[in-house]
């Protein structure tokens, strides 16, 4: 039955059980407060290419003015999740509610008043199931349904926000997890109203994030793409890397490059650098 894990799993080997509790005795019941994502502080972020001037196809979206903004910010994100119904049908299937925030906050910039400069919402209700089948080599542990909002709350012109559906196929094997994503945009209700109806050729139509752990750190690879050639042809990648500074501090490493590093910057190109330090990790 490839809709049952197969027994036994350990919780504390599986990458995947651990983050999802997929096997029975990982089962922790609903409502406890667990970490969803990569939740971190980074008090250096830099860019060499920075968006003065955010654009959009909407006009309401148009910028006339450019913006003084630092090539030097900070960074964090806040990423928790909790499981809110154990066994959706019968002893299969668990709805886990997420949220996350993240934050760039012009902290080297005193002459504007240190603003924030982006923060991105992202609340996310998921289905998931656990699975069991080999491909190529790897355990197919996980699959999932997900709605997911994402909005940065600014009024216009700065106004960014979508809604998708996205499908989660999870394998792993020994220390290495992987999660590819594709989604679907949910359209707007008023097409005249998208904030940013092109957002699918930059931000893309699907990631696929790789994780793998050895000894005490952690790295990870995110890969997303518009699925487009020509001139709609956009992508992204992500390095992240945790590491231990002591007992009880880790550092945190992130590289970006590409397009949609957060909303307001979904089709500006830059390339990121950020340093700091982990919260909670992955897995």
């Amino acid at each position: 039955n490839w809709l049952k894990a197969a027994a036994p799993y350990d919780p504390t080997i599986s990458l995947l059980d651990r983050r999802w509790e997929l096997s029975k005795d990982s089962k922790l019941g609903t409502f406890h407060l667990k970490g969803y994502k990569p939740s971190y502080v980074l008090p250096v972020f830099i860019t060499g290419n920075i968006n003065d001037i955010p654009s959009s196809p909407n006009p309401e979206n148009q910028l006339s003015t450019q913006q003084d903004i630092s090539k030097v910010e900070g960074k964090f994100q806040l990423s928790l999740k909790t499981k809110a119904v154990e066994g959706v049908i019968g002893d299969y299937g668990d709805l886990w509610l997420g949220y996350t925030q993240s934050s760039r906050w012009q902290v080297f910039s005193p002459s504007e008043s240190r603003p924030f400069r982006e923060t991105n919402y992202e609340p996310e209700a998921s289905l998931m199931f656990a699975t069991n089948y080999n491909l190529f080599g790897l355990n197919g542990r996980l699959l999932g349904l997900s709605l997911n909002h994402q909005s940065n709350g600014r009024s216009l012109p700065f106004s960014r926000s979508w809604n998708r559906a996205i499908l989660n196929v999870g394998f792993e094997r020994d220390n290495f997890a992987l999660m590819l994503r594709p989604w679907y945009r949910i359209p707007e209700q008023d097409a005249t109203k998208d904030d940013n109806a092109d957002i699918e050729n930059y931000v893309g139509r699907g990631d696929l994030q790789a994780f793998y752990k050895y000894k005490d750190q952690e790295f990870s690879l995110m890969l997303r793409h518009s699925l487009k050639g020509g001139d709609d042809n956009h992508g992204a990648m992500q390095f992240d890397w945790a590491f231990p500074i002591n007992k009880n501090l880790r550092g945190y490493m992130q590289i970006f490059d590409g397009y949609g590093e957060s909303l307001i910057d979904y089709n500006h190109k830059a390339t990121y650098v950020g340093f700091g330090v982990s919260l909670l990790n992955w897995y």
